[in-house]
């Protein structure tokens, strides 16, 4: 082989390096439509048992922290992400659609079982809702596309249904432009931080191996 076959054929291994891995971040070889294996289930089960705890924590901690949000209280809405998590998180670590849905749900079942400042069917309901509009976020690119920026705007959707669920049922007396700020800053919210602890986990995941190969 010349010296010019051997360049040509070593630029033409490294492209299709190159566009395997772009291939592999924009699809991860099973269709996100495809019959659910056992560890889709887990997975997404685990992630909304575990994000149930952590919103019990985060029910006492909004209480709390309320009076320090008592000068503008639509402001309180910069640590409301957390709640969406778990409808961001699962989709990105399973790549399956409708496991954001289960493992919000599942969350908030938690939550209500433990009781607290907020329990019971309205619960239940914004669970449904954020897992639904978490999935819309996954939608908007076909549920192909997995770089990091995917969990931020599925974080960014998800927080469109409490942005108006509280409105409604919460702060129905509130002016249109507390009421409008609120719903901006969840959104936000609910964007950095499903984002940021999304990626952050599936890396952690990864680097551990304790992501199924199949999904990294």
């Amino acid at each position: 082989m010349t010296s010019t076959n051997r360049a040509a054929s070593t630029s033409s291994a490294e492209t299709n390096t190159d566009r395997t891995d772009t291939d592999r971040e924009r699809n991860p070889g099973r269709s996100p439509f495809s019959r659910w294996q056992t560890s889709d289930i887990l997975i997404s089960a685990v992630v909304g048992v575990l994000f149930g705890v952590v919103f019990i924590f985060w029910n006492n901690l909004w209480a709390a922290t309320g009076p320090a949000f008592a000068g503008f209280p639509p402001s309180q809405a910069v640590i409301y992400g957390i709640w969406l998590v778990p409808g961001v998180l699962a989709p990105y670590l399973t790549r399956k659609a409708g496991s954001g849905l289960l493992a919000e749900i599942v969350a908030a079942l938690v939550s209500v079982i433990a009781g607290g400042s907020w329990s019971g069917g309205a619960i239940l309901l914004y669970g449904a809702a954020e897992g639904l509009m978490a999935e819309v976020g996954f939608a908007i690119v076909a549920y192909r596309i997995w770089k990091a920026w995917v969990p931020f705007l599925a974080g960014a959707t998800a927080g469109i249904a409490p942005a108006i669920l509280d409105s409604a049922l919460y702060y129905p007396t509130w002016a249109f432009g507390w009421q409008l700020t609120y719903g901006i800053l969840v959104i936000v919210s609910s964007s950095i931080m499903c984002g940021v602890i999304s990626v952050a986990l599936r890396k952690t995941l990864q680097a551990s191996g304790a992501l199924p190969s199949r999904r990294v």
